[in-house]
């Protein structure tokens, strides 16, 4: 498994692909982010992975309280590297690049889905045993 640990920050490797276009994926690294739901991507990436099935606008707050537009398309098959591949929705947010690279997040629901774990003191994922039904 790919990770790269800078400053107690868990960045993994992940892929998004769209199903209706096969051909469309994107490989990167992605910060795991414990207060996103979802998986989070530049707007500046949307047109990479194609027209979705399903696309809607949705207000969402970020971590500094501020609300933005997003756009919410999928499904889209997303692959935390490690871990078995899942579908779920990707969120596209304007973002500002830092020194020219984005930052896209892995949510909380992404790690659920795909049964990984955040081992806060290793700063990894883990994979864990048993889907929660309760």
């Amino acid at each position: 498994m790919h990770y790269t640990v800078v400053m107690g920050r868990i960045l993994a490797s992940v892929e998004i692909q769209n199903p209706a276009e096969p051909d469309k994926a994107i490989r990167c690294d992605a910060l795991v982010d414990l207060g996103a739901a979802s998986m989070v991507l530049p707007m500046a990436w949307k047109d990479r992975l194609g027209v979705f099935s399903s696309s809607s606008p949705l207000e969402v707050e970020t971590a500094t309280q501020e609300t933005v537009l997003t756009e919410v398309h999928g499904p889209a098959r997303i692959q935390v590297e490690g871990f078995r591949p899942i579908y779920n929705e990707v969120m596209f947010v304007d973002m500002n690049p830092e020194d020219g690279v984005y930052c896209p997040l892995i949510g909380y629901l992404v790690l659920e889905q795909c049964q990984a774990a955040v081992d806060m003191l290793g700063h990894r994922l883990l994979p864990v045993k048993h889907a929660d039904l309760k």
